[in-house]
């Protein structure tokens, strides 16, 4: 099913942590680098290339510890607070076994029959079909699940889906993914804080210095300057598209290992292929950022974006569950059309297993939404 074993898997995803995070404090040098060429630009906009060159080193040399500083505070807040962070933009709230029984008892079975420690549990109110698994250590692992999931997946797709996300957290995939939405975010932050405010200034190349020096010079300095701009830009730009690259170091392969480990988890194969098939095409979180979405079970993708997709297509995942776990491909299963506005989505009975988020009786539980959770999500 891959090209390596587990344990190559997991030693590979630590070497590539470190080799994030080393590349998130030379990205950040990068652009205060730029940062430096940009501000010597417009303290003197009357200066030659190797001028600008020279005082932006001397300015990052002054600025690295404080450069070094602000990574590595970045870096404490993300350990500490990106659960909050990815809480507030998806909205997923810790539930109990209380309020969540079926799914908390499907969690935790699953947990002790591997000696695997139990992750906090959240839900996200949303139709789309998706979960993700989110956490750095033993006290922050969480697996998160949305409504629209709840709703159309059977105990038994449901138990897969929870299997595929503790293995996610058993392989070490979640560190590494949370590393790489940390590099990103930074990074991404401050490049659109540059750009922003490239665009919306008003810059005057080479005017600084043009009533002391021949026109020659005058045009020599100025070219400078627009030289120096350029080379800032194109740096910025570069930490911008190598803060995107590190998202290829998330391998495919680990969705492969992941599906592989539900099986291995539930001894059912046909349950992980049935919930993939359901997922496939509705679990586009609305409102969530691409960095979550590469977290999730599903990350849709079409056309040229699959180019850059950290997940592999669902059609080829079945097929790996078929040829490697003697799976059965049911092909697409058709969920029920939305309700018209104003109405709930009523089940033909039978239609869903009964438990938490359906009475029996089309009873959605307390987050039963206007529009149901069995349509096309995009």
């Amino acid at each position: 099913m891959a090209a390596y074993g587990l344990y190559t898997h997991i030693a590979s995803n630590k070497f590539r942590s470190m080799l994030l995070l080393a590349g998130l404090f030379f990205l950040i040098y990068v652009m205060v680098f730029a940062g430096a060429l940009i501000g010597e630009v417009v303290i003197d906009s009357g200066r030659t290339v190797d001028y600008y060159l020279a005082a932006a080193a001397r300015d990052l040399i002054k600025a690295f510890p404080v450069a070094t500083i602000a990574a590595a505070l970045w870096i404490v807040i993300a350990y500490f607070f990106h659960q909050n962070i990815i809480d507030a933009v998806t909205g997923g709230e810790d539930v109990t076994r209380l309020q969540a029984p079926r799914l908390y008892n499907l969690l935790e079975n699953l947990c002790i029959s591997r000696g695997i420690p139990m992750p906090k549990l959240k839900i996200m109110d949303s139709d789309a079909l998706n979960a993700f698994a989110t956490g750095l250590n033993r006290r922050q692992y969480s697996v998160t699940v949305t409504t629209g999931l709840l709703n159309a997946l059977t105990d038994q797709e449901i138990e897969a889906v929870l299997g595929h996300e503790l293995t996610h957290i058993r392989n070490g995939d979640v560190q590494l993914m949370v590393i790489a939405v940390v590099i990103a975010g930074v990074v991404g932050f401050f490049a659109e804080l540059f750009f922003r405010s490239f665009f919306y200034s008003n810059w005057n190349f080479g005017g600084g210095r043009s009533s002391r020096s021949s026109d020659s010079d005058s045009k020599s300095s100025g070219g400078g300057a627009v030289i120096a701009v350029i080379l800032a830009v194109a740096l910025i730009a570069l930490a911008w598209a190598l803060s995107l690259v590190v998202r290829l170091a998330l391998s495919r392969s680990r969705e492969y290992l992941a599906d592989a480990g539900s099986v291995e988890l539930t001894k059912n194969p046909d349950a992980m292929i049935s919930a993939l098939r359901k997922i496939d095409d509705r679990g586009e979180l609305p409102g969530a950022t691409s960095a979550v979405m590469e977290m999730c079970v599903d990350n849709p993708r079409e056309g040229f974006a699959d180019l850059f997709a950290t997940h592999p297509s669902v059609d080829s995942r079945i097929a790996a569950l078929v040829k490697y776990a003697g799976g059965h491909d049911p092909g697409p299963i058709p969920l029920l059309p939305d309700a018209p506005d104003g109405q709930l989505d009523q089940p033909p009975a039978g239609q869903l297993p009964v438990g938490p988020w359906n009475d029996g009786r089309g009873s959605q539980g307390p987050w039963a939404r206007l529009r149901g959770p069995w349509g096309r999500h995009r």
